[in-house]
């Protein structure tokens, strides 16, 4: 089975598009990884999330803003002999981002940010509380970094 990168902007944004969840690698008080899985949008190189005003997560990303972002799609269990263990592998394609957090407090632009997090979802026009829009706390993370890879591939799909 083969790996390779992928480099085609298009392609890795669908990548990304096509993830519900991406996960989320932060560093906590003890210099210790901590990944947990959030809800996104993309937009022209930028990651969007979004939390509650407080709690662990918000902490350890205030202490560390460097953050690494992960999508993966597929999870297909493909082999290239039905007996041989070590033929075996799992076909997926994975996005991996770094960047730096900032965090969003302006209004206007936070219910921008909403309503590109809903379109990630659904279609469905949605409306926004004044009190929900001013509890929600929006990540901002310009990717520094990106790297796109497709694993799993056997030879006739290179």
């Amino acid at each position: 089975m083969k790996t390779i990168a992928i480099t085609n902007p298009t392609e890795i944004e669908e990548i990304i598009r096509r993830c519900p969840y991406c996960m989320v690698g932060l560093t906590d008080e003890e210099g210790n990884p901590y990944v947990v899985p959030m809800n996104f949008a993309y937009e022209a190189g930028t990651i969007y999330l979004h939390s509650g005003p407080d709690g662990g997560k918000i902490e350890m990303a205030r202490r560390h803003p460097q953050v690494c972002i992960t999508f993966c799609e597929g999870h297909e269990l493909v082999y290239m002999h039905q007996q041989i263990a070590c033929s075996y592998s799992m076909k997926s394609r994975s996005v991996i981002c770094r960047g730096m957090v900032r965090f969003i407090t302006e209004m206007e632009e936070k219910r921008r940010v909403l309503n590109l997090l809903m379109r990630q979802y659904t279609d469905n026009e949605c409306r926004m509380a004044e009190p929900a829009v001013r509890n929600v706390l929006i990540w901002e993370i310009k990717v520094e970094q990106m790297s796109c890879k497709s694993f799993g591939l056997r030879p006739s799909e290179l």
